[in-house]
């Protein structure tokens, strides 16, 4: 049953003057700083544990709250303000009779300013701490004072980010916090408690082993508003999940102008595809789709063989590359234009080769992600979501099941384990070409998987590159020996796919009618 709000009958006040101020906190940064500026101000300062006996050592005066309240801190601590002196002097109403009357008999006295940040149970998570530490870190007195006074923002102004310290103490100073600010303070309060919760429900669900749970909590952190969306008419922003995953999001930008909504997709893409080789890999992306990916024995080379694959497209597209960018690929890579250039490291030559295009976005990583991690993808439908793993399934040589007559030369395997982990990263339904460690064509996200192999055939002639002698990857099986017979008529000698199709037979026998190497993996990479 809801409860009804009583009539008003006052004005909901502006500004408020900050008398009293209670500050709990863990994170100590800038505290020092705001309580002196709130004892300028002559305002009373009530504190608990730590935090008391930090203000107490920079020479301010402060009372404990177990004084104010009449009651020792008990059980290790964690009931300390769990009592009707502290949330009474949060929650009451002071333009309200029967509250005011409550106060006076109760000698509860008005609570103003609560500056509260929590125990740092997300960071005791990922040092690794043991179940009972975990569960020792999950603060309780903290979120109950600050929904409490998020609530009353009418009267009371609670802050939980450092951040909002010198804005606040510059209010106080001028007269008291505005109601604007304290409303801005409340959302940003519950916003918080919720990311909190969130945390901690997320890791007893990891510790009962539940993939999916049966309540879906998810929080992140806006980094900043985009100009506008995939197109100029929609809105956007970017969002942090705080698991501090190494690329787009967490990279450092060197230079060039800010980057787009279409750019932190592209790139996104660009990064985690790269992330799946160890030798010097280079991938060039255009629209979430590579239109490049070669591996090499060093950058330049590497980039040189991507950029073959199909130049056309490489205009205007997305670079990444899994080794620092080095001052020759730098220069080689200026030659044409480039929307985004992302790496673990960017050495200082190439920054000063870079300098001189100034438009080129360039992120520095620090480093390399881990693809084979299990991390969890999200996406909106209508009306909810859908929750998957992330495609981390990585094929060996030891998976393959070879079904042609002929086998596969050690080249072809290589290759195609290339070919098909780029397949990972190619929109459905993807084919892939490529020889000696380089695509040599691609087709990408085509409702069929003819179409596709065609295209790709086109796109290579186009290019000028050589599908003759090359291998074939495709992200699904084919259900019928067209698709292959298609790749066979564009030059491939050996093809790597998932199988499983009930056509499988006849597939086969076709690449046993044209000489084909062929190799079943068992697994497929639609990507839509």
């Amino acid at each position: 049953m809801s409860v009804a709000a009583k009539p008003r009958t006052t004005p909901r006040p502006d500004r408020i003057e900050i008398k009293t101020a209670l500050l709990s906190v863990s994170d100590k940064t800038g505290l020092m700083e705001l309580a002196q500026k709130l004892g300028q101000a002559g305002v009373k300062l009530l504190s608990t544990g730590g935090t008391a006996k930090a203000l107490r050592d920079a020479g301010l005066d402060v009372t404990d709250v177990s004084s104010h309240t009449g009651f020792p801190e008990i059980m290790d601590g964690r009931v300390k303000t769990l009592h009707p002196k502290v949330h009474g002097g949060l929650l009451a109403r002071r333009d309200d009779a029967d509250h005011v009357t409550a106060m006076t008999e109760q000698d509860i006295e008005s609570i103003d300013l609560l500056v509260v940040n929590l125990y740092p149970f997300r960071e005791t998570v990922a040092k690794g701490a043991d179940y009972d530490n975990c569960v020792e870190n999950i603060d309780i007195g903290g979120p109950a004072m600050l929904r409490a006074a998020a609530k009353n923002h009418d009267f009371v102004t609670v802050v939980t980010d450092p951040a909002d310290y010198a804005a606040i103490a510059e209010e106080i100073a001028a007269g008291g916090t505005t109601f604007a600010t304290r409303q801005r303070l409340a959302a940003k309060t519950y916003a918080t408690t919720a990311s909190y919760d969130a945390a901690i429900s997320a890791w007893f669900a990891k510790e009962l082993g539940e993939t999916f749970p049966q309540t879906l909590s998810v929080t992140a952190t806006k980094l900043s508003t985009l100009r506008y969306g995939e197109n100029p008419h929609q809105q956007a922003a970017v969002y942090s999940d705080g698991t501090n995953r190494a690329g787009v999001v967490t990279a450092r930008q060197l230079q060039g102008k800010e980057l787009s909504y279409n750019n932190l997709n592209d790139t996104d893409a660009a990064f985690e595809l790269v992330s799946e080789f160890k030798e010097p890999t280079v991938a060039i992306i255009k629209h979430a789709n590579p239109c490049g990916v070669a591996s090499g024995k060093d950058m330049l080379s590497a980039y040189q063989s991507a950029l073959v694959c199909d130049p056309t497209s490489a205009f205007g597209g997305i670079i990444a590359l899994n080794r620092p960018l080095d001052a020759p690929t730098a220069q080689e890579i200026i030659k044409i234009f480039s929307e985004v250039i992302i790496a673990p490291e960017i050495t200082m030559e190439a920054r000063e080769v870079l300098a001189a295009k100034k438009n080129i976005r360039v992120l520095e990583t620090g480093a390399m992600t881990d693809p084979t991690q299990n991390r969890m993808t999200l996406r909106t439908i209508s009306g909810g979501w859908l929750l998957q793993n992330a495609d981390y399934g990585h094929i060996t040589e030891a998976d393959l099941k070879i079904v042609t007559k002929r086998q596969p030369t050690e080249q072809e395997l290589k290759d195609m384990l290339f070919a098909f982990r780029v397949c990972k990263h190619v929109k459905s339904n993807a084919i892939i070409y490529a020889k000696d460690g380089k695509t040599v064509g691609i087709g990408a996200g085509q409702m069929s998987r003819v179409d596709s192999s065609r295209i790709a055939a086109w796109k290579a002639k186009e290019a000028g590159t050589q599908i003759e002698g090359s291998v074939v990857a495709s992200d699904a099986f084919f259900p019928f020996p067209d698709g292959l017979l298609a790749a066979a008529d564009a030059g491939a000698t050996a093809v790597i796919q998932p199988g499983g199709s009930i056509k499988d037979d006849d597939v086969i026998k076709a690449a046993d009618e044209r000489g084909l190497a062929m190799v079943l993996t068992g697994m497929r990479h639609f990507r839509h």
